[in-house]
Formats: C-alpha cells, sequence, structure tokens
C-alpha cells in the first residue's frame, strides 16, 4: 500500500494506482475529458493537471501512479487558469456547431468548458474543414469535431478488441479513421460512439431526432442474448428512438450491434397489431373477443373429443419469467397437458440436464463477472461474438487486462483466436476427443487441481484408468489437432489458481452432445474451476431467456424450480412426430417462429396438419400465417416483467411505451385466455406471478425485487454444487466419421434469431445470408466469392451466394441461421446444427 497526501488528506491506496483514482477514494473530483474507467489512460487532454509538491511542471492524474510520501495539490488558481488555457487552446480547431451537432446536451467538451468556466476565446486559427465519413452504416464520423482524446481508439482495441479505428496521419493532420480507410473489421457495436466526449462519432439512426431531454428515458434489460446488458430506452411519441447504457451497469456501458441498434426491429411495418382468425381460407382481422372466443371453444372441443394431450405448447425464449410461468400454468392447469417445450430443446436444455444431474448446477457455476479475473479462460465450441458478445468482451477483458491464459477451441478460426494463446480448431463432431485429450494431458503433466479434487471428487483414479487407456495421439488425431498443441492448452489451463470455461451452441447442438457436456464438466472438475472467488462453468445460449422459461417449468419434464412433473410430456420433436401421426391436434405457439426452426420443411408439414393452430407473436411470419388464429403481443420494451441470464441473474425490465397497435402485453392474453377456459377470475399480472412462482419454486424463493426499477436478484441456490461429485469417466472416443462436405448452421454477430432480420439499423450492415466456403474447397469447385452455389443435405436444398473464407477448414461451410430467405436451417435434421451436404455451383 502506498501513503499520500491529496488536497491536505491522508490517502492509502495500492501500488500502481494512479492520483486520480487516489483522489476519488477520498471523495476528491479532478476534471477530466479523455479519461475512461475502463480502459487504459491516454493523459491526451491534459484537463486533469495537478501539481505535486517538489515537481515544478504539472503531472496528469488520469496516468501518474502514485508515490510514497507525495504531497498533491488539485485545485489552485495556478491549475484553474492552465485547465482554462488547455480548453481554449482545444476550441480553436473545434466547430462551434453546437446548436446542430447531435452530441448537444450530453457533450463531454460542453460540460468541460461550463465546468472550468471557459466563456471566451483568445485564440484562432485558419481552419481547414475535413471530410465527414457519411460512408459508414450506423455511425457517422466527423473529425472536425474530434479533440483526439483516444477514448473510442481505445474502447475499440482494449473492450471489443475489433481494431476497426486508429489514428491516422499526424500532426494537425491526425485523425480517428479505420485502419485501411475502409470499416471492413467493424463490429457496428457503437460502443466508439458511446465513448466520444462530442459529436465527433454520432449514431446515424438517432441523427437530428432530438435532445436527450426531449425523450423519455426508462432503464431496462436487452432481449437479445444471454448475457442480460442493462440499457436505457430512449423514447418520445410511443417509439423507441435509440438505446444506451450506462458505464455504471453491470455491463459498464458496453454493448453490441443488437443491443444498441437492433431496437429498430420494434418500429418494423411486420408487427402484428390486431387479432387475427382464419376464416374461408383466409385470415381476416377480429377483434379481441372474437378471437379469443375462436381460440378458446376450438380448445375446448378437442379437448372434449380427443383428451387434453392431443393438444400441446410451444414456450419462448423472447417473453419474460412470469409469462413463461403462466403459459406453463395455462397448459398443465387449463389445458391439463405436460406437453410443453421450447426451442432450448435444440441444446440448452440436454445441456442444462447433464450440469444438473451431475454437478446440481442448472446454468452457470457463478455470474460471468467473475471471469474477468480467471487466470485462464477455455472457450470450447461457441463464437462468443455470435452467441453472447457480453461474454466475449469478459475474455478480452481477462485475456489484455489482467493477462490471463487464454484457449480457444473451435471448428473455425472465430474472433477471439486473436487474442489467444492457443487456437485448438478441432475437426467437426470430435469434441469429445478433444476434452479428453486436455484432460489426459493436464493429468500427466500432474496440473490437475489436487485439492479440489481430493475433497469434493469422487472416483479420480477411474477417470485416470479411461484416459490411460487412450494414446494422446491417438487422441489429437481423432480431433485434428496436433499432440504438441494439446499438451501446450493444457498447459495453460492447467495448474491455474482460477479457470474460466464458457462453452455453447457448436458443442450443446453436436451429436452425442450430452455425452459430451459430460466430459466437459469432467475437466471444469479436474481443474477446479467452480466455487471459486473467479472463474467457472459457464455454457451460454443465443436468446435471452432460455434459463428464466426453463427455471419457469416451461419443459415437458418439469415444473417452476426443476421439481419433478408428474408424468413426463412429449418433447418438441416429440410433438412434431405427434402432429404427424394426428395425436396432437392443437398446438400453441408463444413468441416463436417454427417456420425457422431446424428441419423446418418437416416442421411446416406437420403444422398444416393441425386442427387448431394458435399462434401469439409480435411480428408477422410465416408460422403466424399458418395460424387459425393470431393474437399480436408485445415486445419486451412494451412490456414490465423479468428476465433471468444463463449465469442466474433475475433481471427486471421497464416498459418504455406501449404495444403497436391492438397488440397486448403476452401475460395478459394468456391469463384472458386461461380465466376462459377454466371460468377463473384471476388476475395475472407480473408482480402477482413473480410472487406465485416464489411461492411454488425453491429455485427462486427468497428476496427477489418487485417488478418497478432497475434491480438484480442473484439465484444463489443456483449455484450450489452436488454433494459426493463424480468424474463420469468417459469411455473411449472414436474418430467422427467425416463427410466429404458438411454445414454448420449458425449465428453471426450481427444479428439476434430472427428479430434484427426486421431491424433496419442491422439490415444496413449485414442484409443477406450466405454460404462460407474454405479458400481450398472453392478453388477445388471453380467457386468464386459471391458466385451462387446449391447446397443439399438429406432434409432439403438451399441456393446462396458464395463467402469464400480461409478461417473454416477443409471439407466445412458455414451459413447463418438468421435469414429466411436463404433458410438454412431448412437443412439440419432434428437438434444438430451440423449436416451433411453436396456442394454445386448453382
Amino acid at each position: 500500500m502506498v501513503n499520500l497526501i491529496i488536497d491536505g488528506k491522508n490517502v492509502t491506496v495500492a501500488k500502481g494506482a494512479t492520483i486520480l483514482e487516489a483522489a476519488a477514494t477520498v471523495g476528491i473530483k479532478i476534471p477530466t475529458l479523455c479519461w475512461l474507467q475502463k480502459v487504459s489512460p491516454t493523459g491526451a487532454c491534459r484537463v486533469c493537471a495537478v501539481e505535486v509538491e517538489g515537481v515544478e511542471r504539472t503531472m496528469t492524474a488520469c496516468n501518474t501512479p502514485v508515490k510514497d510520501g507525495i504531497k498533491v495539490t488539485t485545485q489552485s488558481e495556478r491549475l484553474t487558469a492552465i485547465r482554462r488555457k488547455v480548453m481554449e487552446l482545444m476550441l480553436v480547431n473545434h466547430p462551434l456547431d453546437c446548436p446542430v451537432c447531435d452530441a448537444g446536451g450530453e457533450c463531454g467538451l460542453q460540460d468541460a468548458c461550463y465546468g472550468l468556466d471557459v466563456a471566451k476565446q483568445e485564440y484562432s486559427a485558419l481552419l481547414e474543414r475535413r471530410a465527414i465519413r457519411y460512408d459508414w452504416p450506423l455511425i457517422e464520423s466527423d473529425p472536425n469535431r474530434c479533440i483526439l482524446c483516444e477514448k473510442c481508439v481505445k474502447v475499440d482495441h482494449e473492450i471489443v478488441g475489433c481494431d476497426a479505428i486508429a489514428l491516422r496521419n499526424r500532426g494537425e493532420a491526425t485523425i480517428v479513421d479505420t485502419i485501411d480507410g475502409k470499416p471492413l473489421n467493424c463490429e457496428f457495436c457503437g460502443n466508439c460512439v458511446a465513448a466520444c466526449p462530442t459529436g465527433a462519432l454520432i449514431n446515424k439512426p438517432f441523427k437530428f431526432r432530438g435532445r436527450p431531454w426531449s425523450f423519455s428515458v426508462t432503464k431496462s434489460v436487452c432481449a437479445f442474448c444471454s448475457n442480460g446488458c442493462q440499457i436505457e430506452y430512449h423514447s418520445r411519441n410511443g417509439r423507441v428512438a435509440r438505446v444506451t447504457s450506462e458505464d455504471s451497469t453491470f455491463n459498464s456501458g458496453n454493448l453490441c450491434i443488437n443491443g444498441r441498434f437492433g431496437y429498430s426491429y420494434l418500429n418494423s411495418a411486420d408487427r402484428l397489431t390486431v387479432p387475427l382468425v382464419a376464416e374461408g381460407g383466409r385470415q381476416v382481422s377480429a377483434d379481441w373477443n372474437k378471437a379469443m372466443a375462436v381460440a378458446a371453444g376450438k380448445l375446448q372441443e378437442i379437448i372434449r373429443t380427443s383428451g387434453a394431450d392431443a393438444v400441446a405448447g410451444i414456450a419462448s425464449p423472447r417473453v419474460t419469467n412470469e409469462e413463461n410461468f403462466l403459459f406453463q400454468k395455462f397448459m398443465r392447469s387449463a389445458i391439463g397437458t405436460n406437453n410443453i417445450d421450447s426451442e432450448a430443446r435444440f441444446g440448452y436444455a440436454a445441456a442444462q440436464t447433464v450440469l444438473r444431474e451431475k454437478l446440481g448446477l442448472t446454468g452457470a457455476s457463478a455470474t460471468i463477472d467473475q471471469i474477468d479475473r480467471a487466470g485462464a479462460v477455455l472457450v470450447i465450441g461457441t463464437d462468443l461474438n455470435a452467441e453472447a458478445t457480453g461474454a466475449e468482451y469478459r475474455v478480452i477483458k481477462a485475456a489484455f487486462k489482467n493477462d490471463a491464459k487464454l484457449v480457444v477451441a473451435n471448428m473455425r478460426q472465430v474472433k477471439l483466436r486473436k487474442w489467444a494463446n492457443s487456437m485448438l480448431q478441432y475437426r467437426p463432431d470430435s469434441e469429445l476427443a478433444l476434452i479428453n485429450g486436455l484432460m489426459k494431458a493436464i493429468i500427466d503433466g500432474g496440473l490437475e487441481d489436487k485439492d479440489f479434487i481430493q475433497g469434493k471428487v469422487a472416483n479420480f483414479e477411474a477417470l485416470k484408468a479411461v484416459l490411460d487407456s487412450q494414446s494422446l495421439s491417438d487422441l489429437a488425431a481423432a480431433a485434428g489437432v496436433g499432440e504438441g498443441d494439446l499438451r501446450e492448452a493444457a498447459a495453460f489451463i492447467g495448474g491455474k489458481k482460477s479457470v474460466a470455461i464458457l462453452f455453447g451452441g457448436d458443442l450443446m447442438r453436436s451429436n452425442g452432445a450430452a455425452e459430451k457436456v459430460a466430459a466437459l464438466a469432467d475437466l471444469a472438475l479436474l481443474v477446479g474451476c467452480i466455487g471459486k472467488e473467479a472463474g467457472g462453468l459457464f455454457p451460454v445460449d443465443a436468446k435471452n431467456n432460455t434459463q428464466g422459461l426453463l427455471d419457469a417449468g416451461a419443459a415437458p419434464t418439469h415444473l417452476s424450480g426443476y421439481q419433478a412433473a408428474a408424468a413426463k410430456g412429449k418433447d418438441f420433436w416429440q410433438i412434431i412426430e405427434g402432429i404427424e401421426q394426428g395425436t396432437i391436434k392443437a398446438l400453441y405457439v408463444l413468441g416463436s417462429d417454427l417456420a425457422s426452426y431446424p428441419d423446418n420443411n418437416r416442421i411446416k408439414k406437420a403444422l398444416a396438419k393441425l386442427e387448431l393452430l394458435v399462434v401469439q407473436d409480435i411480428l408477422d411470419n410465416e408460422t403466424s400465417r399458418m395460424a387459425h388464429v393470431v393474437f399480436p403481443a408485445s415486445a419486451a420494451a412494451e412490456k414490465s416483467g423479468s428476465f433471468t441470464t444463463t449465469d442466474n441473474r433475475l433481471q427486471l425490465l421497464g416498459k418504455a411505451v406501449d404495444a403497436t397497435g391492438d397488440a397486448r402485453e403476452d401475460w395478459d392474453i394468456l391469463g384472458e385466455l386461461y380465466n376462459r377456459l377454466t371460468n377463473a377470475g384471476q388476475m395475472h399480472r407480473p408482480a402477482e406471478l413473480l410472487e406465485e412462482l416464489k411461492a411454488l419454486s425453491p429455485l427462486h424463493a427468497g428476496d427477489v425485487p418487485v417488478i418497478e426499477g432497475r434491480s438484480i436478484a442473484i439465484n444463489a441456490k443456483a449455484f450450489q454444487l452436488k454433494q459426493n461429485l463424480t468424474f463420469s469417466a468417459a469411455a473411449s472416443t472414436k474418430p467422427a466419421v467425416q463427410a466429404q462436405y458438411s454445414l454448420l448452421v449458425g449465428p453471426i454477430g450481427y444479428h439476434n434469431g430472427t428479430s434484427t432480420t426486421r431491424s433496419q439499423n442491422n439490415l444496413s450492415v449485414s442484409r443477406e445470408g450466405y454460404i462460407e466456403i474454405f479458400v481450398g474447397d472453392a478453388a477445388r469447385l471453380g467457386i468464386t466469392d459471391g458466385a451462387v452455389v446449391k447446397v443439399t443435405s438429406p432434409a432439403g436444398t438451399i441456393s446462396g451466394k458464395v463467402k469464400v473464407s480461409e478461417k473454416l477448414q477443409p471439407g466445412l461451410l458455414f451459413a447463418p441461421s438468421h435469414f429466411r430467405e436463404l433458410n438454412a436451417n431448412s437443412l439440419l435434421r432434428g437438434s444438430a446444427n451440423l449436416v451433411a451436404v453436396t456442394v454445386e455451383k448453382a
């Protein structure tokens, strides 16, 4: 620790702290402009100048480390004069266009001028106007307003890890621009815009929309991926105009393109605004009473003639905990069936079952901020940039700021490879061999966490015996990686005080996923990554409330809080099979476009056989167009309730605007239909539903916040490990059989689900789907970038434009799952996201 005096106050701080940080600990505020807490200091603006006794020149407080015994003065006539001169000189080259600048009212430069009483300008210069970059999507860059604070560059490099922008040129010609003059590497997350203290970088969709004080600001939670970033909706006249996030939030103000710009789907022309009922072979508008009567009457008829199990329901990760809880209550109590499932069946639900049975975990073993401080990080079977960008930011922070060792294992060369100490590009479907290889190399090197294993885990010798029966060279060959690479990766993650392991869709949705997740749980136990102050085991999901819907009991196997159901209902694929066989005659689809699901040609054929299809959604889609009754619902910005992240944070939404047209909140729709079927008069408001959930669910019992304001409840019960943990001792693995070509279907970072394909903001960056092909395969097939190819699997055929890439491996293709026109999901069979295909020129 270091002792010093600041403005006469005794201060004690850790060695390495800056004068600015030390001053803050005793409530002394030093003015800043270029300083941003979440990135490394630059010392560019000099506004934070302070005096240190015995030092003739002033020092910048933001990047000057403290020394024992120094005396610092932060306020004096000399300092005030210096700071004013700094601001006056900064304004020489800054256009005084505040009346037309979008940063007006929230400009750091304005605030600094007011704070330092800079009311005159003694200097002048011949200004040279520089070209404004109007050509970028979503972001506009005006170098004339730039004060070269470098906040945007630091955020881009240190937090986002994108390296899209940098300082270019020298001297008075210096500007912030893309490294090659084009935004090829930009993710358009807008974090640079949020960091900019002036109007040099602005949010294009928000340009000239109005001054910040003219909008209502509502604190809420992002409704896209499972990280649950805290956001603020800025709305006026019933429309959301922009989304921001404060640096004081759990996510430190960092958002991805979806979180910051994806909101524009709310204003899509495809929004469902009135109830619809099928009459004479077409859908016609109806009032709520008629639509409710048709749905309730037909459901009662089917239950009376065919039984309650002739009805099934599909829940949604897009709706709130309270609404999913009410939906499963509706299916079980009002209908009388356990036939309820969701798209969680495609991967997350099965993975969670393994973690729950093996470790006692319902989600992650810790909150994701513990990734930041981990000594080593393994990211396997997930492109975090596409599935959970907020988690990727934390992995980058761990590697960049805290020098964590990073191992990335993926079939593709994902973005995180640039930060990785070890990149294991494994063969498709070979995750089990890879995980076993890592465990064997860790044990061979004596790098297992012996204290953790001896205190908490049984049968280590059984695991060791199974791994001893396999050679590391065979495991490496089966995974398609080098034996030396496996040993190197094992050395990076083994023997560390804390380890974070993250995994996602590529592993959860692979063939034999349950066995692979069990092996990964073994690896987590082997390195002792669970139950410590840093690190943990972190499953991720691309949808915002997958965890919450499972917690609430929207599944065929369990009730809320994972209490066993009296009788298991049908899961998603069993429901489809039941429709095909004629045993399920009615299907209620909540917030899900089944026509965009895997194997959707089969699904659509099944839906056509139903006697009753009820769809409750916010956007017109292929499933809603097949429905006998359509209920228009509200989006996350238009409702209250809560979401639960995969790391078990229950967070409250704020209602920013009303639903469009005659649309209603999902809980309101479900509540009325429940009462019509049961003749009950129950109220089903979110706050009451949350209280009911708490009363019924051991997982939710305790202090859960009321539905107002911003609040987080950490579900501590979800972190309680089972007693008497054991290794699964996975069996030997055979090399995966490789097709000549395999297609991997998954998310990309520019979109989330299909919602953002209705967002003009996202479409301005990524408008259409594509088929990514390895450069060597493209050469062999005579295919060039932009050509059209036909890809065929046993489930169907699609055609799309080619994107030639070096990030894949021979024989592996990739296609994004979001685009309805490409419909890459139609080629998949069942839940797996990888399928053997043939490729030919179109």
